[in-house]
């Protein structure tokens, strides 16, 4: 096996290698951080528009229109009159969101645009739409005018020589390719991978807001946005793109009023006369690709995710002055154990070497510099869903967001342990007898019973979260019965579960006392080795997120279903933060429960995303993937009582604490503003394992990071949202490091001429020495995490070493991590790039998981091993 191993992953190394001295690619930073001092404002490229004939009321505000990546931005509008429902349908006047590509069309002259041929839209669900708020042809591209037959607009091209207007709008994609039929569910996206906003609500004061999700050529080729475009003076720049608004009023296409008044009218918004009221709104993106010089010398980083974001921007900006600084996104434990043992590489590190169980630290010199501050945060995407019980306001607000929420580490503990009522899904059933309803338990869940069945009904939560009450939301394992986490091994569940230990009532819960209105923790998880059914006390002093109970069950209300599911199947993980991220903001349970028995062979698949106003999810991401997809977060209380959400001052006073070096941030950060769950990345050298020139490489690294790298904004090379600036304190730390590695004087290094090697005044334990100045270059890829599994309920297994293959999710039982991966490809150039991302996982022994509503298979595939590269492809 280890032999296999090791072929694999030199064979990986070869290819990402080859393929990456020919690749090159532009990642941008995100935007949408209230920006402080010294900072470039986020919202510098707002654009408002008004509209136009009917909607001439309404102004649109769209937050970021320039230095754009696959990210949130938010679309916002005053001056509207109030969306009108028939049941649970949009009826009237609400607002429709689409991303197009192309240049002006020239139909409106007082307000440039793309033709409606060339917009992602239509995209929606094509079969179980019951609960489905649109027509059947609002959210298309059909051309039907069911309210009046006679009637079509201006739609003689598509529709009106057809019965009753059974025509649809085409679409071309960026490449030339037209798809003319089925546009509903066509080979360039669908329901599952739209970024379509296909109903969004204004509300009773003619105000609205939506997030909308800017794609770049990553995310949809067929739009092409970002693209580079060289221009005749040399320089690069992404191709531009479109958000289109079309508003939709209470008139028909023949501009008076519905003739039929008892069903929902409103048309597709790529009809003619739909389409001649539509706002366009230009968008700048970054360019995708082609901002490093191809053969411009490489230097390789490896590390933690919490500095991907940040990495990806100013990778960008360094690659014009000659070196290209590769990122690979590492497990924090492996990237310890590859420092450890002697790769001649920077990691990014946020605990010391030798800090993982069964590891020694070197001996030899080692360098640790700060670079980056940011933080785990419980981010939420939840809209109100008012039961029969809430007031007359309550109601008023349904389907807008929750924009507030404070969690308890007991609070994070139930989410964690999988202890509310239906996160086991089907242990607890109701039996209705004699118009009696009873609670039954599967044999070992009686615990389950008298719990809470979701977050959102735990009295705990209530008490502190009050505007969450009269709720009425299907509480199961697709919505707040768990947290969305990320499989593997990584530093920031361990200060999750740190901040959890660090609170006396949450470890009382763990131990099997119950809360004060009788809530128990699910045994499996219990550190109680009496009561946790495997006879052994659950390990908490862990980096990882188990799925420890081992229920198994064809879930309730599948009377056809032949397969079981288990805990991970009900609660599948995630490959790393940003997507968890991504799917709480697109509202898409990763949950397959929909039994689809015509398959061969049967199987369960997905439902796609949540409805709008139905949306419900809680996943744990980083400050700085939140802030990308314009996540809310929770604020969670600190040591000294306080709720606090991760603002850069709440990050900044938490980093105050930080002791030892690497610098490391206690949970039980003593200041009252503190953020408790925050995280300093340090990057990590060992000086006598790289070569001279690396070394004045990596200070250059280090010098650029805390200097103009701390500055915040949008712009390539800024520091993005989601991350502090670091104090003066810190970046002094790094400059000593930066002196340190280019006058280190220790043993020669292999490669180095006899006697070329430099000093180091540099310890095990930190940095001497002081300098400024210096600069660096850089583009690179943020690749998959993998590091070794823990079983269920055990300590943490020592990691960097050969990880098992997935195993069958049926069981219940946490999977394996996926194996690491070494360098996916070099970042010098957009199209081998994809392919060293195809190569070389599968040739270190990584192996990609299912990938929901992908366009096709080899699409799928490479979205799913190469999403790093640039924008960074979703799923």
């Amino acid at each position: 096996m280890r032999t296999r191993q090791l072929l694999r992953m030199l064979v990986g190394a070869t290819a990402g290698a080859l393929a990456g001295a020919l690749v090159s690619v532009a990642a941008a930073p995100g935007a949408g951080a209230a920006p402080t001092d010294g900072t470039r404002a986020a919202t510098g490229s707002a654009v408002s528009v008004s509209g136009r004939g009917e909607f001439a009321g309404m102004r649109f505000t769209v937050s970021q229109t320039k230095g754009l990546t696959d990210r949130a931005v938010t679309v916002s509008w005053t001056g509207g009159t109030p969306t009108t429902f028939a049941g649970n349908q949009f009826n009237t006047d609400f607002v429709q969101i689409m991303q197009c590509w192309g240049d002006d069309d020239g139909t409106v002259a007082d307000n440039p645009g793309p033709p409606r041929t060339q917009c992602e839209y239509g995209a929606s669900p094509t079969t179980d739409r019951s609960n489905w708020p649109g027509n059947g042809d609002d959210d298309t591209r059909a051309v039907v005018y069911r309210a009046k037959p006679g009637h079509f607009g201006d739609d003689d091209t598509y529709g009106s020589t057809m019965p009753y207007g059974l025509g649809e709008v085409p679409f071309k994609a960026v490449d030339g390719t037209v798809v003319t039929s089925g546009t509903q569910n066509n080979k360039f996206f669908n329901h599952a991978t739209t970024n379509e906003i296909d109903f969004a609500r204004t509300e009773a004061d003619g105000t609205g807001s939506e997030i909308f999700e800017t794609q770049t050529a990553n995310e949809a080729p067929q739009l092409g946005c970002g693209a580079p475009v060289t221009h005749a003076d040399g320089t690069v720049t992404g191709r531009s793109c479109w958000l289109v608004i079309v508003p939709q009023g209470h008139l028909d296409l023949d501009g008076k009023p519905y003739e039929d008044q008892t069903q929902v009218n409103a048309g597709s918004p790529v009809s003619s006369t739909n389409w001649k009221n539509r706002i366009a709104v230009k968008l700048g993106f970054n360019p995708v690709g082609a901002s490093c010089k191809i053969g411009a010398e490489e230097q390789d980083t490896i590390g933690s995710e919490l500095v991907a974001e940040a990495m990806t921007s100013w990778q960008a900006k360094l690659c014009a002055t000659g070196t290209v600084y590769g990122f690979t996104q590492l497990g924090d434990a492996d990237t310890r154990a590859r420092i450890t043992s002697g790769a001649d590489t920077l990691g990014f590190v946020t605990r010391p070497l030798g800090s993982d169980d069964g590891t020694t630290a070197p001996t030899d010199k080692v360098t640790y510099a700060p670079v980056a501050l940011s933080g785990a945060v419980i981010g939420f995407n939840i809209e109100r869903q008012p039961g029969s019980t809430a007031t007359k306001a309550q109601k008023a607000l349904e389907g807008t967001r929750f924009t507030s929420m404070k969690l308890t580490p007991r609070l994070i503990a139930k989410l964690l342990t999988e202890s509310y009522r239906n996160s086991p899904w089907g242990a607890v059933k109701t039996v209705y007898s004699g118009g009696t309803a009873t609670l039954t338990a599967a044999k070992g869940y009686g615990w389950a019973k008298n719990n809470p069945a979701g977050l959102l009904s735990d009295p705990e939560f209530l008490a502190l979260n009050p505007e969450y009450a009269h709720q009425s939301i299907a509480e199961n394992p697709s919505t707040d019965t768990d947290l969305e986490v990320a499989l593997g091994h990584t530093d920031a569940a361990r200060q999750l579960w740190n901040y959890v230990l660090a609170d006396k009532g949450a470890r009382r819960f763990l131990a099997g006392v119950p809360d004060e209105y009788g809530m128990q923790v699910n045994p499996y998880y219990s550190t109680n080795a009496d009561l946790n059914p495997t006879g052994y006390a659950f390990t908490t002093a862990r980096d990882d997120y188990p799925k420890a109970d081992p229920w198994t069950t064809i879930p309730p209300g599948s009377a056809e279903a032949t397969v079981k599911q288990g805990m991970t199947d009900f609660h599948p993980y995630v490959d790393d933060m940003l997507l968890a991220a991504l799917h709480a903001r697109r509202g898409d349970q990763l949950w397959k429960s929909s039994w689809d028995a015509t398959a061969n062979p049967p199987v369960w698949k997905s439902p796609g995303p949540q409805n709008v106003g139905q949306r419900l999810q809680l996943v744990v991401t980083d400050a700085a993937s939140a802030a990308r997809y314009g996540l809310q977060t929770a604020a969670l209380r600190n040591s000294a009582g306080k709720y606090v959400t991760p603002t850069s001052s709440a990050l900044s006073a938490a980093a105050a604490s930080a002791t030892g070096s690497p610098a490391v941030v206690p949970v039980t950060a003593s200041r009252a503003a503190a953020y408790p769950v925050t995280m300093l990345v340090n990057a990590v050298v060992r000086p006598g394992q790289v070569k001279t020139a690396e070394r004045k490489n990596y200070a250059a690294l280090l010098r650029y990071a805390v200097q103009a790298g701390q500055r915040t904004g949008i712009e390539l090379g800024d520091l993005p949202p989601g991350y502090a600036p670091l104090d003066n304190k810190l970046r002094a730390r790094t400059l000593n490091a930066a002196k340190a590695l280019e006058t280190y004087k220790g043993g020669t290094t292999a490669g180095d001429s006899p006697g070329s090697a430099n000093g180091d005044s540099t310890g095990a334990a930190g940095g001497a020495g002081t300098t400024t100045g210096g600069s660096g270059t850089g583009a690179g890829t943020r690749t998959p995490t993998g590091t070794t599994a823990s079983p269920p309920g055990s300590s943490a297994a020592p990691h960097g070493s050969t990880a098992p293959d997935l195993i069958s999710t049926a069981g219940g039982l946490t999977p394996a991590d996926p194996a690491v991966p070494l360098r996916l490809a070099l970042p010098i150039g957009a199209g081998l790039g994809a392919f060293a991302g195809l190569i070389a996982p599968f040739a270190a022994g990584w192996r990609p998981r299912g990938t929901a509503g992908a366009s096709s298979g080899a699409q799928a595939f490479v979205r799913r091993t190469t999403r790093r590269l640039g924008g960074r492809f979703r799923r």
